[in-house]
């Protein structure tokens, strides 16, 4: 697996969900690899990822691109069985949805929860977009797979067939969030949009990053 690239897109609003990161885990041969992440503060979590009339819940690929589907996996974390790798080891690689856990053993947190309700699950599917304005992914408060772990919660990897290697160029779209402050309050972020940042910007939070993570170790 390649080192990872991390960028950041900023929150329409200053929020509990401060922003989105990507990761690039480069390109094992189905198209570039990425793990989206939701950035949140310390001891604060995500239960849901949804769209509604307000905040409706796009992602989609650039023009001319379009999302790798295995067809032994499946839409969410709870499809996608790391058991199977070494006979597939394709599947590693498929795109799908998440809170927290990678796969459906519930790796990193040894459970996986998830699930999903009013999403059409058709267009993407075939390689195409996410899109609903009734629906979520969600985990209940309880469960532990919500939990920051270095300020992010994942919440979909996506390998993009056709696409550059900059998951900001490859990946659009909007996407809301309920969870949880550290001291049990809920909050909603809505219309949280992945967005290319200026070069300037990009390697101070970049540099940023690396800082906090390395303190937090």
């Amino acid at each position: 697996m390649g080192a990872a690239c991390t960028l950041i897109a900023t929150a329409a609003a200053s929020a509990d969900v401060s922003g989105i990161e990507i990761d690039h885990l480069g390109n094992m041969g189905y198209g570039e690899t990425y793990r989206v992440y939701a950035v949140v503060g310390d001891g604060e979590r995500i239960d849901a990822v949804f769209g509604n009339a307000v905040g409706p819940l796009s992602i989609d690929t650039a023009a001319g691109m379009s999302f790798y589907q295995n067809g032994y996996g499946g839409n969410t974390s709870m499809a996608i069985n790391s058991g199977f790798f070494a006979m597939v080891p394709s599947l590693e690689w498929d795109s799908y949805v998440t809170i927290g856990a990678l796969y459906v053993d519930g790796t990193p947190f040894g459970s996986n929860a998830l699930m999903d309700i009013g999403i059409d699950w058709t267009s993407f599917e075939g390689g195409g977009s996410i899109d609903t304005a009734n629906g979520s992914w969600f985990v209940t408060p309880v469960d532990p797979q919500g939990g920051e772990i270095d300020n992010r919660v994942l919440v979909a990897q996506f390998t993009v067939i056709g696409g550059t290697g900059n998951g900001y160029e490859d990946i659009v779209g909007c996407m809301s969030f309920q969870g949880k402050d550290i001291d049990g309050n809920t909050f909603q972020n809505l219309n949280v949009c992945i967005a290319v940042p200026a070069p300037g910007a990009l390697a101070l939070i970049g540099f940023a990053g690396i800082v906090g993570r390395r303190r937090r170790r």
